[in-house]
């Protein structure tokens, strides 16, 4: 899981770049799938390529940061499989890996700083999942994600 995807929108353009950096600095390999500006866009169609990545197996772990997170955790935790945690504090993001074996870190660009974005972050990449209990609540949703492909057939 050396490799992880990184997307925002227009409004986490800048914190996305500085996270960039603090992972190629902490030994990740980093593939940006936008946006490449800071010009306005819409955070759906980055949010999408990225956790249909995760839900497909293509890739392990990714990051989503716009101006709330609310928008791109709404996307993200539509596709099966992906489990986005929106996150604005340390305790937050060690807790859904632990508990919730989250596999998409999202951020609000106007609630977290760089230095709180890294320490979040650094929480994020390094938290293992418990199993246990939390194992059993995991496989509760994948079931009720079955549940759902086979109502919308």
């Amino acid at each position: 899981m050396r490799i992880v995807l990184i997307a925002s929108d227009h409004a986490g353009f800048a914190l996305k770049n500085k996270l960039k950096a603090y992972l190629k600095k902490v030994g990740f390999k980093v593939k940006d799938l936008g946006t490449y500006s800071s010009d306005s866009c819409d955070y759906p169609d980055f949010s999408y390529n990225l956790a249909e990545s995760i839900s497909q197996g293509r890739y392990s772990r990714g990051i989503l940061i716009c101006k709330t997170g609310i928008g791109n955790s709404i996307v993200a935790n539509r596709l099966p499989g992906v489990r986005a945690a929106l996150c604005y504090n340390v305790k937050a993001a060690r807790l859904s890996r632990e508990h919730n074996d989250s596999n998409v870190l999202v951020l609000g660009s106007c609630f977290v700083n760089e230095r709180l974005a890294q320490r979040i972050l650094q929480a994020w990449l390094y938290t293992g999942f418990k199993g246990g209990r939390h194992k059993r609540r995991l496989n509760k949703i994948k079931k009720i994600e079955r549940k759902i492909r086979r109502l919308s057939k």
